[in-house]
């Protein structure tokens, strides 16, 4: 078993530094995992920054200038962006993909899920019980850094990531395409064994303090939860999200 170490500061030659190096990197193409500003910063750099980043899709952080600071990246002026370590995919081209290659979608949402470890651990099982995809939001997400990726054993080099805008809008895609969506639920009335998995499929996976949001909550086809012995008030996120998966993949054997 590999020896996971704990979350640390990024590596330098993990970042982009400066205004003029930020916005080569965008102009190039080059997969960046988000951009950090100082919010003090202003000016047509500033102004550039923002508009390649938008075509590009790639989120920004503002942050105040002692948040740069702590990178330890050396003078910065105000603008670090933090190279890819993931290559994000088109949700659409994914379902597409899927769908081409006759197998029944399984996709997997992340919201408000910042814990890095947590997000290693739900990768790797995601990875083993045949999800295809992960969907998580521009915000709001831990950072799929280099931690991540170790905590994940890999599994997030390997499993397709989709970043979105909008989670709710991504509910809305998946329904355009036939998959229905399920919000795990600790009040929920169903049990997550009484629903038939066999169908295409999307689940939400909600942050262990604050669950998934109400507005995305609303739009999910059913609310379940897993059975629990007692009433203990929530299991794990990495662990509930492990027991529902393999839920869907004994259902589909």
């Amino acid at each position: 078993m590999k020896n996971f170490r704990s979350p640390q500061r990024p590596k330098k030659s993990s970042l982009v530094i400066g205004f003029q190096a930020v916005i080569n990197a965008l102009r190039t193409g080059q997969a960046l995992d988000r951009i950090y500003l100082d919010t003090r910063s202003q000016g047509n750099e500033v102004n550039d920054i923002k508009k390649f980043a938008s075509q590009s899709g790639v989120p920004i952080n503002y942050v105040p200038a002692a948040k740069l600071n702590t990178f330890n990246a050396g003078e910065h002026g105000g603008c670090i962006a933090q190279i890819a370590r993931v290559q994000y995919q088109d949700l659409q081209q994914m379902i597409s993909l899927v769908v081409e290659k006759g197998e029944t979608p399984l996709f997997l949402i992340l919201d408000g899920i910042t814990d890095i470890r947590n997000i290693g651990g739900i990768a790797r099982t995601a990875y083993c019980c045949g999800v295809q995809a992960i969907i998580i939001p521009e915000k709001g997400v831990g950072a799929l850094n280099e931690d991540a990726i170790l905590t994940s054993a890999g599994a997030l080099e390997k499993l397709p990531v989709c970043r979105v805008n909008s989670l709710v809008k991504a509910v809305d895609e998946l329904h355009l395409n036939g998959i229905k969506v399920y919000g795990s639920e600790m009040t929920a009335a169903i049990n997550i064994a009484d629903c038939d998995l066999r169908e295409p499929a999307a689940i939400i996976m909600g942050g262990e303090e604050n669950g998934i949001h109400p507005t995305l909550l609303k739009v999910c086809d059913e609310k379940v939860k897993i059975p629990m012995a007692t009433d203990f008030e929530s299991l794990n996120v990495s662990v509930a999200t492990g027991m529902i998966l393999y839920e869907v993949m004994r259902q589909r054997r």
